[in-house]
Protein backbone atom coordinates (compact mmCIF):
# COMPACT_ATOMS: atom_id res chain seq x y z
CA UNK A 1 0.00 0.00 0.00
CA UNK A 2 1.54 3.38 -0.82
CA UNK A 3 1.97 6.33 1.74
CA UNK A 4 -0.10 8.42 0.19
CA UNK A 5 -3.25 6.54 0.94
CA UNK A 6 -2.45 5.80 4.15
CA UNK A 7 -1.48 9.74 4.75
CA UNK A 8 -5.15 10.46 3.28
CA UNK A 9 -6.72 8.08 5.93
CA UNK A 10 -4.65 9.20 9.28
CA UNK A 11 -6.99 10.30 12.04
CA UNK A 12 -7.01 13.74 12.05
CA UNK A 13 -6.21 13.90 15.94
CA UNK A 14 -2.65 12.92 15.32
CA UNK A 15 -1.67 16.28 13.59
CA UNK A 16 -1.87 18.16 16.86
CA UNK A 17 -1.54 21.58 15.90
CA UNK A 18 -4.53 21.24 13.49
CA UNK A 19 -6.29 19.76 16.70
CA UNK A 20 -6.02 22.96 18.30
CA UNK A 21 -6.52 24.92 15.66
CA UNK A 22 -9.92 23.32 15.52
CA UNK A 23 -10.20 23.89 19.15
CA UNK A 24 -9.49 27.88 18.87
CA UNK A 25 -12.08 27.89 16.00
CA UNK A 26 -14.84 26.54 18.16
CA UNK A 27 -14.58 28.61 20.89
CA UNK A 28 -14.14 31.61 19.07
CA UNK A 29 -16.98 30.68 17.00
CA UNK A 30 -19.33 29.84 20.17
CA UNK A 31 -17.96 32.76 21.44
CA UNK A 32 -18.43 35.23 18.51
CA UNK A 33 -22.39 33.86 17.97
CA UNK A 34 -23.56 34.73 22.15
CA UNK A 35 -21.32 38.04 21.53
CA UNK A 36 -23.53 38.50 18.26
CA UNK A 37 -26.77 37.26 19.78
CA UNK A 38 -25.32 39.21 23.36
CA UNK A 39 -24.93 42.94 21.17
CA UNK A 40 -28.52 42.67 18.85
CA UNK A 41 -30.97 41.45 22.48
CA UNK A 42 -29.07 44.74 24.43
CA UNK A 43 -29.23 47.00 21.63
CA UNK A 44 -33.18 46.40 20.58
CA UNK A 45 -33.78 46.77 24.20
CA UNK A 46 -32.05 50.26 23.83
CA UNK A 47 -33.32 51.65 20.96
CA UNK A 48 -36.24 49.08 19.49
CA UNK A 49 -35.25 50.05 16.52
CA UNK A 50 -34.97 47.21 13.79
CA UNK A 51 -32.61 49.82 11.32
CA UNK A 52 -30.36 49.75 13.94
CA UNK A 53 -29.85 45.80 14.28
CA UNK A 54 -29.45 45.55 10.41
CA UNK A 55 -26.74 48.50 10.82
CA UNK A 56 -24.40 46.01 12.89
CA UNK A 57 -24.03 43.54 10.33
CA UNK A 58 -23.13 46.50 7.95
CA UNK A 59 -20.70 48.51 10.48
CA UNK A 60 -19.06 44.91 10.44
CA UNK A 61 -18.86 43.96 6.75
CA UNK A 62 -17.89 47.90 5.77
CA UNK A 63 -14.04 47.48 7.27
CA UNK A 64 -13.94 43.80 5.57
CA UNK A 65 -14.51 45.16 2.55
CA UNK A 66 -12.09 47.96 3.52
CA UNK A 67 -9.57 46.82 4.64
CA UNK A 68 -9.43 43.69 1.83
CA UNK A 69 -6.36 44.44 0.22
CA UNK A 70 -4.19 45.90 3.37
CA UNK A 71 -5.06 42.42 5.40
CA UNK A 72 -4.29 39.96 3.21
CA UNK A 73 -0.89 41.38 2.24
CA UNK A 74 -0.11 41.52 6.42
CA UNK A 75 -1.25 37.83 6.93
CA UNK A 76 0.98 37.30 3.88
CA UNK A 77 4.15 38.63 5.69
CA UNK A 78 3.54 38.16 9.07
CA UNK A 79 3.03 34.44 11.53
CA UNK A 80 -0.54 33.95 10.63
CA UNK A 81 -1.04 32.52 14.06
CA UNK A 82 -0.08 35.28 16.10
CA UNK A 83 -2.45 37.52 13.75
CA UNK A 84 -5.02 35.37 14.93
CA UNK A 85 -4.00 34.97 18.17
CA UNK A 86 -3.78 39.05 18.37
CA UNK A 87 -7.98 39.37 16.74
CA UNK A 88 -9.15 36.80 19.28
CA UNK A 89 -7.21 38.60 22.37
CA UNK A 90 -8.90 42.15 21.04
CA UNK A 91 -12.08 40.62 21.08
CA UNK A 92 -11.51 39.39 24.82
CA UNK A 93 -10.63 43.17 25.34
CA UNK A 94 -14.22 44.31 23.46
CA UNK A 95 -16.11 41.42 25.44
CA UNK A 96 -14.22 42.40 28.72
CA UNK A 97 -15.26 46.02 28.32
CA UNK A 98 -19.09 45.49 26.98
CA UNK A 99 -19.45 43.13 30.16
CA UNK A 100 -18.19 46.19 32.58
CA UNK A 101 -20.09 48.90 30.78
CA UNK A 102 -23.06 46.57 31.25
CA UNK A 103 -22.64 46.17 34.60
CA UNK A 104 -22.01 50.05 35.37
CA UNK A 105 -25.36 50.71 33.14
CA UNK A 106 -22.63 52.54 30.40
CA UNK A 107 -23.61 50.79 27.49
CA UNK A 108 -25.44 52.69 24.90
CA UNK A 109 -26.42 52.73 21.50
CA UNK A 110 -23.18 54.47 20.02
CA UNK A 111 -20.59 52.20 22.35
CA UNK A 112 -22.27 49.03 20.61
CA UNK A 113 -22.04 50.16 17.11
CA UNK A 114 -18.49 51.69 17.56
CA UNK A 115 -17.44 48.12 18.76
CA UNK A 116 -19.62 46.40 16.43
CA UNK A 117 -16.97 48.36 13.65
CA UNK A 118 -14.37 47.18 15.61
CA UNK A 119 -15.09 43.72 15.46
CA UNK A 120 -15.84 43.75 11.80
CA UNK A 121 -11.92 45.43 11.72
CA UNK A 122 -10.72 42.43 13.58
CA UNK A 123 -12.98 39.83 11.77
CA UNK A 124 -11.37 41.42 8.27
CA UNK A 125 -7.69 40.18 9.68
CA UNK A 126 -8.97 36.93 10.91
CA UNK A 127 -10.80 35.45 8.40
CA UNK A 128 -8.31 35.58 6.21
CA UNK A 129 -5.69 34.40 8.68
CA UNK A 130 -7.71 31.39 9.58
CA UNK A 131 -8.44 30.24 5.89
CA UNK A 132 -4.43 30.39 4.98
CA UNK A 133 -3.26 28.83 8.30
CA UNK A 134 -5.27 25.60 8.17
CA UNK A 135 -3.34 24.01 4.79
CA UNK A 136 -0.05 24.95 6.80
CA UNK A 137 -1.03 22.34 9.43
CA UNK A 138 -1.92 18.78 7.54
CA UNK A 139 -0.59 17.46 4.28
CA UNK A 140 -2.91 18.59 0.83
CA UNK A 141 -4.09 14.68 0.75
CA UNK A 142 -5.70 15.20 4.34
CA UNK A 143 -6.77 18.72 3.57
CA UNK A 144 -10.40 18.09 2.28
CA UNK A 145 -10.96 15.74 5.26
CA UNK A 146 -9.65 18.62 7.52
CA UNK A 147 -11.88 20.88 6.23
CA UNK A 148 -14.99 19.31 6.32
CA UNK A 149 -14.34 18.53 10.16
CA UNK A 150 -13.57 22.27 11.20
CA UNK A 151 -16.36 22.78 9.02
CA UNK A 152 -18.61 20.33 11.14
CA UNK A 153 -17.19 21.77 14.08
CA UNK A 154 -17.92 25.29 13.02
CA UNK A 155 -21.77 24.56 12.28
CA UNK A 156 -22.03 22.53 15.74
CA UNK A 157 -20.71 26.23 17.51
CA UNK A 158 -23.71 28.32 15.25
CA UNK A 159 -26.20 25.96 16.24
CA UNK A 160 -25.06 25.59 19.80
CA UNK A 161 -23.50 29.71 20.84
CA UNK A 162 -26.83 31.03 20.17
CA UNK A 163 -28.85 28.91 22.09
CA UNK A 164 -26.50 28.96 25.52
CA UNK A 165 -25.99 33.00 25.31
CA UNK A 166 -29.46 32.95 25.30
CA UNK A 167 -29.56 30.29 28.37
CA UNK A 168 -26.65 32.88 29.98
CA UNK A 169 -28.83 36.18 28.77
CA UNK A 170 -31.44 35.37 31.52
CA UNK A 171 -28.27 36.31 34.17
CA UNK A 172 -28.03 39.68 31.89
CA UNK A 173 -25.74 40.58 29.28
CA UNK A 174 -22.70 40.92 31.32
CA UNK A 175 -23.29 37.16 32.19
CA UNK A 176 -22.83 36.39 28.54
CA UNK A 177 -20.27 39.17 27.82
CA UNK A 178 -18.23 37.98 30.56
CA UNK A 179 -18.59 34.17 29.05
CA UNK A 180 -17.66 35.47 25.63
CA UNK A 181 -14.08 36.99 27.18
CA UNK A 182 -13.53 33.62 28.87
CA UNK A 183 -13.78 31.54 25.43
CA UNK A 184 -12.31 34.34 23.24
CA UNK A 185 -9.03 34.23 25.61
CA UNK A 186 -9.01 30.64 25.64
CA UNK A 187 -9.43 29.81 21.86
CA UNK A 188 -6.12 32.56 21.75
CA UNK A 189 -4.27 30.16 23.94
CA UNK A 190 -4.67 27.21 21.84
CA UNK A 191 -4.03 29.07 18.18
CA UNK A 192 -0.27 30.00 20.61
CA UNK A 193 -0.45 26.62 20.64
CA UNK A 194 -0.37 25.83 17.06
CA UNK A 195 3.20 24.66 15.83
CA UNK A 196 4.24 24.69 11.90
CA UNK A 197 6.92 24.99 9.39
CA UNK A 198 7.13 28.62 8.74
CA UNK A 199 8.04 29.33 4.11
CA UNK A 200 10.66 31.72 3.83
CA UNK A 201 8.61 35.02 3.40
CA UNK A 202 9.77 36.95 -0.08
CA UNK A 203 11.53 40.15 1.25
CA UNK A 204 10.25 42.14 -1.61
CA UNK A 205 9.62 45.54 -0.59
CA UNK A 206 5.37 46.55 -0.30
CA UNK A 207 3.83 48.00 -2.95
CA UNK A 208 0.47 48.25 -4.88
CA UNK A 209 1.69 45.60 -7.18
CA UNK A 210 2.32 42.71 -4.33
CA UNK A 211 -0.92 44.15 -2.76
CA UNK A 212 -2.88 43.87 -5.59
CA UNK A 213 -1.04 40.18 -6.38
CA UNK A 214 -3.54 38.56 -4.53
CA UNK A 215 -6.70 40.04 -7.23
CA UNK A 216 -4.37 39.40 -10.64
CA UNK A 217 -3.88 35.70 -9.56
CA UNK A 218 -7.73 35.06 -9.14
CA UNK A 219 -8.27 36.41 -12.20
CA UNK A 220 -5.81 34.55 -14.24
CA UNK A 221 -7.05 31.10 -12.72
CA UNK A 222 -10.38 30.15 -14.04
CA UNK A 223 -10.73 27.24 -11.13
CA UNK A 224 -10.19 29.67 -8.06
CA UNK A 225 -11.95 32.42 -9.62
CA UNK A 226 -15.04 30.27 -11.14
CA UNK A 227 -14.95 28.64 -7.56
CA UNK A 228 -15.59 31.84 -5.31
CA UNK A 229 -17.70 33.78 -7.90
CA UNK A 230 -20.28 31.01 -7.97
CA UNK A 231 -20.60 30.80 -3.93
CA UNK A 232 -21.23 35.03 -4.22
CA UNK A 233 -23.75 34.45 -6.94
CA UNK A 234 -25.45 31.76 -5.58
CA UNK A 235 -25.93 32.57 -2.07
CA UNK A 236 -26.86 35.90 -3.46
CA UNK A 237 -29.75 34.53 -5.11
CA UNK A 238 -30.66 31.69 -3.75
CA UNK A 239 -30.21 32.22 0.39
CA UNK A 240 -33.44 32.91 2.30
CA UNK A 241 -32.71 33.40 5.91
CA UNK A 242 -33.68 37.00 5.62
CA UNK A 243 -37.25 36.30 5.02
CA UNK A 244 -37.60 33.01 7.55
CA UNK A 245 -39.76 35.20 9.90
CA UNK A 246 -42.46 36.01 7.30
CA UNK A 247 -42.41 32.47 5.98
CA UNK A 248 -42.65 31.65 9.73
CA UNK A 249 -45.93 33.73 10.39
CA UNK A 250 -47.56 34.37 7.32
CA UNK A 251 -46.71 31.26 4.89
CA UNK A 252 -46.29 28.04 7.58
CA UNK A 253 -48.01 29.95 10.61
CA UNK A 254 -45.99 28.28 13.26
CA UNK A 255 -44.83 31.26 15.43
CA UNK A 256 -41.50 32.13 17.04
CA UNK A 257 -40.93 28.62 18.16
CA UNK A 258 -41.58 27.15 14.32
CA UNK A 259 -38.79 30.48 13.14
CA UNK A 260 -36.60 28.70 15.45
CA UNK A 261 -36.39 25.65 14.30
CA UNK A 262 -36.54 26.80 10.72
CA UNK A 263 -33.10 28.89 10.98
CA UNK A 264 -31.36 25.83 12.99
CA UNK A 265 -32.53 23.72 9.84
CA UNK A 266 -29.49 24.76 7.06
CA UNK A 267 -26.94 24.09 10.35
CA UNK A 268 -28.22 20.59 11.01
CA UNK A 269 -28.06 19.61 7.46
CA UNK A 270 -24.73 21.02 7.23
CA UNK A 271 -23.33 19.31 10.39
CA UNK A 272 -24.43 16.30 8.69
CA UNK A 273 -22.81 16.54 5.59
CA UNK A 274 -19.42 17.55 7.03
CA UNK A 275 -19.68 14.70 9.19
CA UNK A 276 -19.59 12.64 5.96
CA UNK A 277 -16.93 14.32 4.14
CA UNK A 278 -14.72 14.23 7.07
CA UNK A 279 -15.01 10.22 6.77
CA UNK A 280 -15.78 10.18 3.01
CA UNK A 281 -14.09 13.12 1.44
CA UNK A 282 -15.01 13.88 -2.41
CA UNK A 283 -12.08 12.36 -4.49
CA UNK A 284 -12.96 12.37 -7.80
CA UNK A 285 -15.03 14.58 -10.68
CA UNK A 286 -14.72 17.55 -8.02
CA UNK A 287 -15.88 19.90 -10.53
CA UNK A 288 -19.15 18.31 -11.37
CA UNK A 289 -20.03 17.42 -7.63
CA UNK A 290 -19.49 21.28 -6.97
CA UNK A 291 -21.89 22.49 -9.59
CA UNK A 292 -24.34 19.70 -8.88
CA UNK A 293 -24.12 20.88 -4.89
CA UNK A 294 -25.11 24.22 -6.45
CA UNK A 295 -28.02 22.58 -8.40
CA UNK A 296 -29.64 20.86 -5.31
CA UNK A 297 -29.32 23.95 -3.52
CA UNK A 298 -31.05 26.26 -5.57
CA UNK A 299 -33.69 23.26 -5.93
CA UNK A 300 -33.63 23.00 -2.40
CA UNK A 301 -34.62 26.61 -2.00
CA UNK A 302 -37.39 26.19 -4.86
CA UNK A 303 -39.18 23.20 -3.04
CA UNK A 304 -38.97 25.68 0.32
CA UNK A 305 -40.32 28.68 -1.24
CA UNK A 306 -43.41 26.58 -2.71
CA UNK A 307 -44.00 24.37 0.02
CA UNK A 308 -46.71 25.17 2.73
CA UNK A 309 -46.11 22.09 5.21
CA UNK A 310 -44.19 23.12 7.75
CA UNK A 311 -42.44 19.41 7.79
CA UNK A 312 -41.45 19.21 4.10
CA UNK A 313 -39.86 23.37 4.47
CA UNK A 314 -37.77 22.25 7.32
CA UNK A 315 -36.52 19.10 5.24
CA UNK A 316 -36.27 21.68 2.43
CA UNK A 317 -33.80 23.84 4.04
CA UNK A 318 -31.86 20.99 5.81
CA UNK A 319 -31.05 19.94 2.39
CA UNK A 320 -29.97 23.20 1.04
CA UNK A 321 -27.90 23.53 3.98
CA UNK A 322 -26.33 20.14 3.66
CA UNK A 323 -25.74 20.82 -0.53
CA UNK A 324 -23.92 24.33 0.69
CA UNK A 325 -21.72 22.97 2.81
CA UNK A 326 -20.89 20.01 0.13
CA UNK A 327 -20.21 23.25 -2.07
CA UNK A 328 -18.18 25.29 0.59
CA UNK A 329 -15.91 21.98 1.44
CA UNK A 330 -15.12 21.70 -2.12
CA UNK A 331 -14.94 25.65 -2.80
CA UNK A 332 -12.10 25.70 0.17
CA UNK A 333 -10.19 22.89 -1.07
CA UNK A 334 -9.99 24.04 -4.24
CA UNK A 335 -8.90 27.34 -3.50
CA UNK A 336 -6.60 26.62 -1.13
CA UNK A 337 -5.13 23.60 -2.58
CA UNK A 338 -4.60 25.73 -5.88
CA UNK A 339 -3.34 28.91 -4.48
CA UNK A 340 0.77 28.84 -3.21
CA UNK A 341 1.48 29.48 0.36
CA UNK A 342 3.17 33.39 -0.34
CA UNK A 343 -0.34 33.98 -1.96
CA UNK A 344 -2.92 32.47 0.10
CA UNK A 345 -3.54 35.33 2.59
CA UNK A 346 -4.14 37.63 -0.21
CA UNK A 347 -6.57 35.04 -1.81
CA UNK A 348 -8.16 34.37 1.29
CA UNK A 349 -9.16 37.93 2.30
CA UNK A 350 -10.73 38.19 -1.01
CA UNK A 351 -12.56 35.06 -0.64
CA UNK A 352 -13.87 36.77 2.98
CA UNK A 353 -14.98 39.34 1.00
CA UNK A 354 -17.00 37.20 -1.43
CA UNK A 355 -18.63 35.22 1.66
CA UNK A 356 -19.38 38.31 3.52
CA UNK A 357 -21.15 39.93 0.12
CA UNK A 358 -23.08 37.11 -1.13
CA UNK A 359 -24.25 36.99 2.70
CA UNK A 360 -25.11 40.80 3.34
CA UNK A 361 -26.21 41.64 -0.34
CA UNK A 362 -28.12 38.71 -0.18
CA UNK A 363 -30.64 39.52 2.38
CA UNK A 364 -30.78 43.21 0.78
CA UNK A 365 -31.69 41.10 -2.61
CA UNK A 366 -33.94 38.95 -0.93
CA UNK A 367 -36.16 42.00 1.07
CA UNK A 368 -36.14 43.72 -2.00
CA UNK A 369 -37.43 40.79 -4.71
CA UNK A 370 -39.55 39.95 -1.61
CA UNK A 371 -41.20 43.69 -1.65
CA UNK A 372 -41.80 43.32 -5.51
CA UNK A 373 -42.85 39.88 -5.67
CA UNK A 374 -43.65 38.92 -2.31
CA UNK A 375 -41.94 36.30 -0.11
CA UNK A 376 -43.00 32.99 -1.66
CA UNK A 377 -41.90 34.62 -5.23
CA UNK A 378 -38.67 35.90 -4.10
CA UNK A 379 -37.64 32.41 -2.52
CA UNK A 380 -38.75 30.74 -5.91
CA UNK A 381 -37.08 33.27 -8.20
CA UNK A 382 -33.96 32.77 -5.43
CA UNK A 383 -34.02 29.09 -5.98
CA UNK A 384 -34.11 28.94 -9.54
CA UNK A 385 -31.62 31.97 -10.38
CA UNK A 386 -28.96 29.44 -8.14
CA UNK A 387 -29.78 26.57 -10.34
CA UNK A 388 -29.18 28.83 -13.80
CA UNK A 389 -26.00 30.16 -11.84
CA UNK A 390 -25.01 26.50 -11.67
CA UNK A 391 -25.41 25.90 -15.48
CA UNK A 392 -23.72 29.21 -16.54
CA UNK A 393 -20.53 28.66 -14.41
CA UNK A 394 -20.40 24.94 -16.01
CA UNK A 395 -20.08 26.92 -19.58
CA UNK A 396 -18.38 29.52 -18.48
CA UNK A 397 -15.59 28.28 -16.20
CA UNK A 398 -14.80 25.11 -18.49
CA UNK A 399 -11.77 24.13 -16.17
CA UNK A 400 -13.72 24.36 -13.08
CA UNK A 401 -16.29 22.27 -14.45
CA UNK A 402 -13.73 19.57 -16.04
CA UNK A 403 -11.79 19.63 -12.71
CA UNK A 404 -11.36 16.22 -11.17
CA UNK A 405 -9.43 15.83 -8.01
CA UNK A 406 -9.50 18.33 -5.77
CA UNK A 407 -5.32 18.82 -5.66
CA UNK A 408 -3.80 19.71 -9.27
CA UNK A 409 -1.40 16.91 -10.70
CA UNK A 410 2.23 17.64 -10.56
CA UNK A 411 3.00 20.16 -13.57
CA UNK A 412 0.09 22.45 -12.77
CA UNK A 413 -2.69 20.43 -14.29
CA UNK A 414 -5.29 18.87 -12.72
CA UNK A 415 -6.28 15.61 -13.25
CA UNK A 416 -9.22 14.82 -15.58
Amino acid sequence: MSAVPDLAQAPLRGFGSFMRFWYARLAGTAANQMLMVAIGWQLYDLTGSAWDLGLVGLLQFAPALALVLVAGHVVDRFRRERILALCLATQTLVAVLLAIATSQGLASRTMLLALSVLIGTVKAFQMPSQQALAPQLVPPEVLPRALAFSSAGMQGAIILGPALGGFVYVAGAAAVYGLCALLFALAGAWVLGVRYAVAERSARAVSLDTVLAGVRFIVHRPVVLGAISLDLFAVLLGGATALLPIFAKDVLQVGPWGLGLLRSAPAVGALALSLVLSRWPVTRRAGRVLLGAVAVYGAATLVFGVSTVFGVSLAALAVAGAADMVSVVIRQSLVQLDTPDEMRGRVSAVNSVFIGASNQLGEFESGATAAWLGPVGSVVLGGIGSIVVAVLWARLFPALAARDTLREAPGGAARA
